[in-house]
């Protein structure tokens, strides 16, 4: 597989979220707004980097049977850098994501990529894989707190948008909203994926 199709798969078709439906916890409960889903998005995307890094340079040297508990250690590093980090130069945007930042240590779309590609491509291929991946995931995070903010809130990056006379439709920036958007976002991306197999379907016919 090309650099670009790598790179371009976990933005678009193995989308971890809208495609894959992976790391909902913390799109759920951190998207209510841009900016945390920023700051939620970055942190992974140093997580899975430096975690696809590591795992990929020292693949041949863990052993098969401990390769899980190993994997979760070196997460759980840089999981607790970001933390430490965050709490010291970003206090607000961590106690924003609260609890959600340590959670990062088992969401299943880091553990994942670790197993099933960092552990078996060199390091340059992980790197892709990583951004990939991680920047797919950070754009689905903008993409449902956008929604969720502007209806919620009437904001927009914290910015005014929508006027004083709008009304916020509080549902959205509660859980089921994170569930609507999500849901909604996937179904129209599938519906465009139908709608460009069919042309290619009646040609072939």
């Amino acid at each position: 597989m090309s650099v670009g199709k790598l790179f371009g798969k976990g933005i678009v078709s193995d989308n971890p979220v809208f495609r894959l439906l992976l790391g909902l916890c913390p799109v759920l409960a951190t998207s209510t707004s841009v900016f945390n889903a920023i700051g939620m998005g970055v942190s992974v995307i140093f997580v899975l980097l430096c975690s696809n890094i590591l795992v990929s340079s020292i693949r041949h040297f863990i052993p098969q049977k401990i390769r899980i508990p190993i994997y979760i250690c070196i997460i759980a590093t840089f999981v607790t850098i970001v933390d430490m980090v965050l709490a010291g130069f970003m206090p607000e945007l961590h106690k924003s994501l609260g609890m959600f930042i340590k959670l990062i240590v088992v969401n299943c779309i880091i553990l994942g990529r670790a197993e099933a590609f960092a552990s078996r491509n060199n390091p340059f291929h992980a790197i892709i894989d990583a951004l990939g991946m991680g920047i797919g995931f950070t754009l689905a995070m903008i993409a449902v707190a956008t929604f969720r903010e502007i209806l919620g809130n009437g904001t927009w990056f914290g910015m005014p948008v929508l006027g004083t006379s709008f009304e916020p439709v509080l549902l959205m920036i509660l859980s089921p909203g994170a569930f609507f958007t999500i849901g909604l976002i996937t179904g129209f991306l599938n519906w465009l994926d139908h709608r460009k197999r069919i042309p290619h379907a009646v040609l072939n016919g």
